[in-house]
């Protein structure tokens, strides 16, 4: 498996971190926090491509793979791109509108049973919810829901809505299809953490560069050389772990596609949790304070690491399958 980008691959890497660069750079965080869901921003990413890069050209879509699609999540990771991003992605073959952004979808993963409260992202701002259960996938209408907003949501980028009950729902595939889309989702979210390990790198490594202390750049500290060469190395790991993934989803031929998905989620969801404590400190006391980004990117982490499956979910999984005969 060749694991260097092709030429389209790195142009279209490239146009996604410039739009990015553009329409949500990290010093207008705090305003985007305000009004997480814009509505313009969305449809120029469905412009982009974002929701539609799998669907066939004959679908209106792009036409590519996973391979590409991590490429572009960890490009929206990186600047913290907000809204239902992965649940819209996925939805795009299954619900008219989704590719395209007219509609806003976001979604809810019960495909294991577990007594959590129901918590729908960006409930105000959705036009369907797409259900994920052990028997298949359903659409809901939010409109048709009750659910009250949480007040001080972990993620300010990241509003929440608890849903005291769910409907069956309409229901649109089967359970494969349901363990797919949770497959997928899951490598998506790895990509959206592996942006998370690769910006507060080069946060911390800016900001290392440009403080100084006892009349010397703080880079210059052994200790905080050490610090962000860790860093280095777990984002590294972890883009190694996420194109794996998204080539392994391409063509499970090459290996074991729940294997390196599993492998995806756990990596990079350690690097970007990691990464972000690091980044914090390497700023100091400025690393705390709310007009710096660094405390976005943590709490990005911590929503993300429960995203599609938590870290000892797929651990677990991955012990399962090792001792497997």
């Amino acid at each position: 498996m060749d694991f260097r980008l092709s030429e389209d691959q790195e142009a279209l890497q490239g146009a996604v971190r410039a739009f990015c660069e553009r329409r949500a750079a990290l010093d207008a965080v705090g305003d985007r926090a305000k009004a997480p869901l814009d509505r313009g921003l969305w449809s120029e990413l469905a412009e982009l491509g974002v929701f539609a890069l799998r669907e066939p050209e004959a679908r209106g879509g792009v036409g590519l793979g996973m391979a590409e699609a991590v490429l572009v999540f960890a490009e929206l990771g990186r600047r913290l791109v907000p809204g239902p991003l992965a649940w819209s992605h996925l939805a795009a073959p299954l619900l008219p509108g989704a590719g395209s952004g007219e509609r806003v979808v976001g979604g809810l993963d019960l495909v294991r049973a577990a007594s959590d409260p129901l918590l729908v992202e960006y409930f105000d701002g959705l036009d369907a919810l797409l259900v994920l259960r052990a028997d298949g996938v359903f659409r809901l209408d939010p409109r048709a829901l009750a659910a009250r907003p949480i007040g001080t949501p972990l993620d300010p980028l990241t509003p929440v809505h608890h849903v005291e009950r769910l409907p069956a729902g309409e229901r649109l595939a089967g359970p494969e299809a349901a363990a797919r889309l949770r497959a997928e989702g899951a490598a998506l979210a790895a990509a959206l953490q592996l942006g998370v390990a690769e910006a507060t790198l080069e946060l911390a490594c800016d900001w290392a560069k440009r403080r100084e202390q006892f009349g010397r750049p703080i880079g210059s500290f052994q200790a905080l050389k050490h610090l962000m060469a860790d860093m280095l190395v777990r984002k590294e790991e972890a883009r190694c772990a996420v194109w794996a993934a998204g080539a392994t989803l391409d063509d499970p031929s090459v290996g074991d596609a729940a294997r390196a998905v599993a492998v995806a989620k756990a990596v990079a969801g350690g690097a970007a949790l990691k990464n972000a404590r690091a980044c914090i400190q390497v700023h100091g006391g400025m690393g705390y304070t709310w007009e710096m980004p660094p405390h976005y990117f943590l709490k990005r982490a911590f929503v993300l690491e429960n995203v599609f499956g938590p870290a000892d979910e797929h651990c677990e999984a991955l012990a399962e399958r090792l001792v497997r005969p």
